[in-house]
């Protein structure tokens, strides 16, 4: 007989693998990831949604609330037996250590948790368990990361809508809650944690390995690639101007960088992939 747990789990995992991450119904608008664990009795793969929260450039933190119920939920127990799991974003997929936090360091991570969304707190008060927060930590790998897309032009598109995504947060955060309000702080600064240090490392890779390996195989690209590079620098500048806002968040100042960045952003994505798909994909105009 259909587990009704179990069906809405597999339609929630068809439709965020169907749309990149994007779902709809209770966890529209939510950090959502797929977690792929271990069975720790039958050894067999099991794939659950599980809301996260960035919480620094190597790991982001998973909690194991179960909506606050008696009994830790099934992907918990499985972790702590086979600590190496799998994590989807909906764009990327890749290989993590799961580090149950324990003492101070979970208290310290909870709380953080808490102060993003109340909700944490409110499952805290429905059990007697101490809900255990995860740190699921990126194993690294030799090579680029692994996209979930067809094509060279189709990964550039869905990584640039993950940034595009990031600020769409940032600016409904922003209208959504009071200004100089605590939690707009803890939400911005969840937000930059994960925009700010994502978009760092894409513009490195691609000044590191992509563009070098256009530049070889389709000289004629230079002038694009040199255009490319200079706005990664004058994108990073604004980066630091919005890191340096939310530092003691104004909200009108943290508008203007937000603002801003979004412009100079959006044109630089844009222009990028007008210029580099054709090329990535290998269609010549």
């Amino acid at each position: 007989m259909p587990h009704p747990i179990h069906d809405f789990n597999r339609q929630i995992i068809e439709e965020f693998r169907a749309n990149h991450g994007r779902v709809g119904g209770p966890f529209e608008g939510g950090r959502l990831i797929l977690l792929t664990t271990t069975g720790a009795r039958t050894g067999a793969p099991h794939t659950t949604p599980v809301g996260y929260l960035p919480d620094g450039g190597d790991h982001i933190l998973v909690i194991a609330s179960a909506g606050g119920s008696p009994r830790h939920p099934d992907w918990y127990r499985n972790l702590v037996t086979h600590p190496q799991v799998t994590v989807e974003s909906g764009v990327f997929t890749y290989e993590a250590n799961a580090v149950v936090l324990a003492g101070e360091e979970r208290d310290q991570a909870f709380a953080r948790a808490v102060e993003v969304d109340r909700g944490w707190a409110a499952y805290q008060e429905k059990t007697d368990r101490i809900i255990p927060v995860v740190a699921l930590q990126e194993i690294a790998r030799p090579g680029p990361p692994n996209i979930n897309a067809s094509s060279p032009g189709e990964a550039i598109t869905l990584v640039h809508d993950v940034f595009r995504r990031e600020l769409a947060l940032i600016r409904k955060e922003m209208a959504a809650h009071a200004p100089g309000g605590s939690t707009l702080g803890a939400q911005l600064r969840v937000n930059c944690l994960t925009f700010c240090q994502g978009l760092h490392n894409h513009h490195t890779g691609e000044d590191l390995a992509m563009f070098p390996f256009l530049a070889d195989r389709h000289p004629e690209t230079v002038p694009v690639l040199d255009r490319l590079r200079a706005e990664h620098e004058q994108i990073a500048a604004l980066v630091e101007k919005l890191r340096e806002a939310l530092a003691d968040p104004d909200p009108a100042s943290v508008r203007t960088e937000v603002d801003r960045l979004t412009t100079e952003l959006e044109a630089h994505l844009t222009y990028e992939e007008e210029q580099l798909i054709p090329l990535l994909d290998g269609v010549r105009h």
